[in-house]
């Protein structure tokens, strides 16, 4: 049984840098071919796929939030890394890792992140 488990500063002020990892059990981010992703959902909002990381360490992103996002991870630890950089109020959400891209058979519980000034 795969378990994804996020971790993360729960409060960030504008303008700062968000990092968020994803602790992985269970399975080995390097098996191929799977991917990981970070997925979030603003409040009353829908899921917003953010970027992924694969198996061989090749990262992807939404073209929306290219500039400000990127992804890398500890293969020793298990676990990959989300950074957001230029935080508003906007990036505030539930983040969230899972398995996949396009169908997600495994995901973390979530973390908050609020963005207040």
């Amino acid at each position: 049984q795969v378990q994804l488990q996020e971790s993360g500063p729960g409060l960030v002020k504008p303008s700062q840098t968000v990092s968020l990892t994803c602790t992985v059990s269970g399975g080995s981010i390097t098996t191929k071919h799977y991917y990981w992703s970070w997925i979030r959902q603003p409040p009353g909002r829908g899921l917003e796929w953010m970027g992924a990381i694969d198996y061989s360490g090749s990262t992807y992103y939404s073209p929306s939030l290219k500039r400000r996002t990127s992804i890398s991870r500890d293969t020793h630890k298990n676990q990959f890394t989300l950074q957001l950089s230029s935080v508003t109020p906007e990036d505030t959400a539930v983040y969230r890792c899972a398995r996949g891209v396009y169908a997600n058979d495994y995901w973390g519980q979530g973390t908050q992140v609020t963005v207040f000034s």
